[in-house]
């Protein structure tokens, strides 16, 4: 039992990081594009304290990502 709520709560984590991936590259995005910074914009410039947050969040989760790279997806079947 304690290994299927493992699962579960590894599964929120990797949807958690690739939220958080996915709302950084939209960032980069504009700001390679448009020269404008969400982040910043919504929570106060970027040397703001919760903009640094929201950074340094977004950072983990793409250290996090990385590992998703060798783990093994397969599924596992029991016969």
């Amino acid at each position: 039992m304690t290994f299927i709520f493992g699962v579960i709560n590894m599964k929120i984590v990797n949807i958690i990081a690739l939220i958080l991936n996915i709302i950084g590259g939209i960032n980069w995005g504009l700001v390679g594009i448009f020269q404008f910074d969400l982040v910043a914009f919504l929570f106060g410039g970027a040397a703001a304290i919760l903009s640094r947050i929201i950074y340094v969040l977004v950072a983990i989760s793409a250290i996090w990502c990385i590992s998703l790279f060798f783990k093994d997806n397969r599924l596992v079947t029991e016969q």
